[in-house]
């Protein structure tokens, strides 16, 4: 248990592990480091909703996995002039709500930290084969590719998946990608390079892996692919965070708040 006093107090501790980065995302964009710390929220994205539930939870720091904002590398030059990105920001200047950015940092942990929150709430550690920097595979018992979109769902609180090539499979190695990894050039190479049968990435451009895979199941193979979503995918890391968070900073408030289900299908 860590007894912490200001902002900065908390960024060193989460950084820590992943040490110093040459070039990261990660950034206070709100607030002053040697603000005291009066309670901690933990979320995917501070969307408006997380920066009004953080106030009235009476927190003042917000640790978010992407940019509040909407672009990964924070450019704000587009949107300067636009009345949600303004009226978001005079929220968080008005309370005085500290926001800290934290993605580079826990995808550096060993294991990354985020696709360690997603295997877990998966139930999935006992079969962990490999931890990759951008992958991992587990080996589970065999099963459907509905039985485990029906389990994915279960699991992780979603309403829906989206699947592509052998809706039919049986598989039993998979290749799980966190977050913008289910592109080409880093899950396709799974399939004869690790031998996976089925791949469960976050989402990727959908004309380069899920192409792959239609074409692989129409010449016979059994291959299939599952798209969870960005932050389904990601939001686990987030939640095992909180967790970590809270039994480092045992005196302190900490809140984890799931940002919620973005899309809905008609």
């Amino acid at each position: 248990m860590i007894s912490i006093t200001t902002i900065n107090d908390v960024i060193k501790q989460l950084t820590k592990p992943a040490g110093e980065l040459e070039t990261s995302v990660d950034s206070l964009l709100f607030g002053e480091p040697n603000t005291e710390v009066k309670g901690i929220v933990i979320s995917f994205i501070a969307t408006q909703y997380v920066i009004e539930r953080a106030k009235e939870l009476g927190a003042n720091l917000i640790i978010t996995h992407e940019n509040p904002f909407y672009s990964h590398q924070g450019a704000i030059s587009h949107i300067q002039n636009d009345p949600v990105y303004q009226a978001k920001r005079r929220l968080i200047e008005q309370e005085g709500m500290a926001i800290f950015r934290f993605h580079d940092h826990i995808h550096k942990y060993r294991p990354d930290g985020i696709m360690a929150g997603l295997i877990a709430q998966l139930g999935w550690d006992a079969f962990i084969e490999e931890n990759a920097a951008a992958f991992s595979i587990v080996h589970i018992p065999s099963a459907t590719v509905p039985e485990l979109a029906s389990l994915i769902k279960k699991k992780l609180e979603i309403p829906f998946v989206r699947v592509a090539g052998d809706i039919s499979a049986t598989c039993s190695r998979i290749g799980l990608l966190a977050g913008y990894r289910g592109g080409g050039q880093t899950a396709i190479p799974l399939f004869e390079g690790k031998g996976v049968d089925l791949i469960i990435a976050g989402e990727g451009p959908e004309w380069e892996t899920p192409e792959y895979v239609r074409d692989s199941a129409y010449q016979g193979n059994h291959k299939a692919m599952i798209f969870l979503g960005h932050a389904p995918s990601e939001e686990p890391g987030m939640q095992l965070l909180a967790e970590q968070v809270r039994t480092t900073f045992a005196n302190t408030p900490v809140h984890y708040i799931k940002s919620g289900n973005l899309f809905q299908i008609m």
